[in-house]
């Protein structure tokens, strides 16, 4: 499970095993229970979250947009695309 930042106690990460065939690039966002997906193209987007509030959600999709060249290269790099 690379970590790809850390946030205010939210850690944003991707598994190692993605799933066969292998899901869009995409960044996992957890916070305790809380959990969230953002897609990584063609725009940082929500894919799906729980135990997140809005206000919270909104924080970590600007903080996905701000990281997305970080994001986008840590996948392409691990998974060799």
């Amino acid at each position: 499970m690379p970590v790809l930042l850390r946030y205010k106690g939210s850690v944003f990460f991707f598994f190692s095993n993605e799933g066969s065939p292998r899901e869009p690039p995409h960044v996992h966002v957890r916070n305790g229970r809380a959990n969230a997906k953002f897609w990584l193209y063609p725009r940082i987007s929500l894919a799906d979250s729980r135990g997140f509030k809005a206000n919270e959600l909104q924080e970590l999709l600007h903080v996905a947009r701000a990281n997305q060249q970080l994001f986008a290269e840590a996948w392409e790099d691990y998974f060799d695309e």
